[in-house]
């Protein structure tokens, strides 16, 4: 799989590059900011809690992601997704087929956490599967990841990384990730979780990667104070309260569904960027994402993992002890 490579200044986006998300264009996007891990690990920490995000170039071996790459589209390869004549690394979509038949699974994806329909049951349920692949569950304990997050944190041996994790691939074409942040998933702990989007793979800027709002914190964290508020005065117990999908957001858990309405909503931009094997993005619970969709001029898939960790010190939400199933409530 080739590296993502461009002449451009990284401070801009192409003029040529119109981005796209579930509602329209994407206008006016900023770019994320890199770092790297050579940096002192107070400068990686004073990123983070300034940006809501630490985008890490370089940090897991870039065969090591590639290799899982392979593996994952060498299992889904039955189903007839991949284009004949490619190899499963370059996981290129077959364009012939209709992209019904290839729905992606979490936020939003599928409606309410649930399955998308009998006609894929094949791909969604390979797709399902793949989270127990010990080729997949080895991955997400990478030494490299795990170490850095340790030592970022200050948590060292008190590090749990979630079993629930949710890998995901992206048909060109299908529909992307709406607006969200992570505490509302993971509500039955303290806010102390940090979550590793990994792009497994390559991701051009039209290939469908993560965007972040641009100071975007400070409103996530605004939203989930609204929402406890409405949640007491409707009449929901504590309990109920800190279920994601109550009548006081949309059911999927989602903020919004249109990241382009969003941003403008509330006079803030998107910040994107274009991803290589080896590269993770931490961010913290209340940082608020989405994703583009994925407009690839190669048909590429896109293939990333949402991991997330935890100070096991604290109060942490134990429904994530599990692996990832539709409708398991979380």
């Amino acid at each position: 799989m080739p590296h993502v490579t461009t002449t451009e200044d990284p401070q801009t986006i192409p003029s040529n590059v119109k981005l796209f998300v579930n509602d329209g264009p994407l206008l006016n996007p900023g770019r994320l900011r890199p770092s790297s891990t050579s940096l002192p690990i107070e400068e990686l920490r004073t990123r983070y809690t300034t940006d809501g995000y630490l985008f890490l170039k370089n940090l897991i071996p870039r065969p090591d992601v590639l290799k899982a790459r392979e593996q994952y589209f060498t299992y889904l390869s039955p189903t007839g997704v991949l284009s004949p004549s490619t190899s499963p690394v370059e996981g290129i979509y077959d364009i012939t087929k209709p992209i019904s038949q290839y729905p992606g699974i979490g936020a939003g994806a599928t409606g309410a956490n649930g399955h998308p329909g009998e006609h894929a049951a094949e791909f969604v349920d390979l797709a399902l599967k793949a989270h127990a692949e010990p080729w997949y569950t080895d991955f997400c304990q990478h030494p490299a990841l795990l170490d850095f997050v340790k030592r970022f944190t200050g948590w060292e041996e008190d590090t749990v990384a979630f079993r629930r994790t949710l890998l995901r691939n992206n048909i060109p074409g299908t529909k992307a990730i709406g607006v969200h942040y992570d505490q509302i998933f993971l509500r039955y702990g303290e806010d102390t979780s940090v979550t590793a989007w990994v792009p497994m793979g390559d991701i051009s800027l039209l290939g469908g990667g993560l965007i972040y709002l641009e100071d975007g914190v400070a409103l996530g964290k605004s939203f989930e104070e609204d929402f406890s508020m409405k949640a007491k005065a409707s009449g929901l117990t504590d309990e109920e309260a800190k279920s994601a999908f109550n009548q006081n957001m949309m059911n999927t858990g989602l903020l919004d569904d249109g990241p382009a309405r969003f941003g403008r909503t509330h006079d803030r931009r998107w910040l994107v960027s274009e991803y290589e094997a080896g590269d993770v993005v931490l961010h913290s619970p209340y940082t608020i994402h989405a994703s583009t969709v994925n407009h690839d001029p190669d048909h590429v898939i896109r293939l990333a993992t949402d991991l997330r960790f935890v100070d096991s010190s604290k109060p942490w939400d134990t429904r994530w002890s599990k692996l990832y199933t539709l409708n398991d409530g979380v």
